[in-house]
């Protein structure tokens, strides 16, 4: 399973829940109806749909009657575009000799290994997007 953090995962699961195609292309869906669908707290997925909103993943329409739509077709945005919006990239790479040893000594007798999956586990990120979601 692919590491990364709780609110990562979070976005990962509003968005997936718009990318499902529950309504109509640019539909609003409100933050209180992905909150109950993903069984999170309607104040965290508001924050992280901001979030989105602000890297430009989502677009929303404020008010009463407003909500949230994929700023693109869910084929077009990948788990990575939506991960590194809450992790930053250069971190998620692991050395058990502790961060920045491997650029700055030999590498560690784990690093390559580490390289490869990171490399296996950015690929997977990079092409799988939101349209494995989709409902037919």
């Amino acid at each position: 399973m692919l590491r990364y953090g709780k609110t990562a995962q979070n976005a990962i699961a509003a968005m997936s829940y718009l990318a499902e195609g529950h309504r109509e292309p640019h539909t609003c869906i409100g933050s209180q109806e992905i909150a109950t669908a993903r069984k999170l707290p309607k104040s965290l997925v508001a924050k992280i749909l901001t979030q989105l909103s602000k890297g430009g993943l989502v677009n929303g329409s404020p008010g009463p009657k407003g909500g949230y739509w994929l700023s693109r077709s869910p084929e077009k945005i990948s788990l990575f575009e939506i991960i590194t919006l809450f992790e930053k990239a250069e971190e998620m790479v692991f050395c058990p000799f502790g961060r920045d040893y491997c650029g700055n000594h030999d590498p560690c007798p784990l690093h390559d290994e580490f390289s490869k999956m990171e490399e296996q586990a950015s690929g997977f990120l990079k092409t799988t997007h939101l349209g494995v979601f989709r409902k037919s």
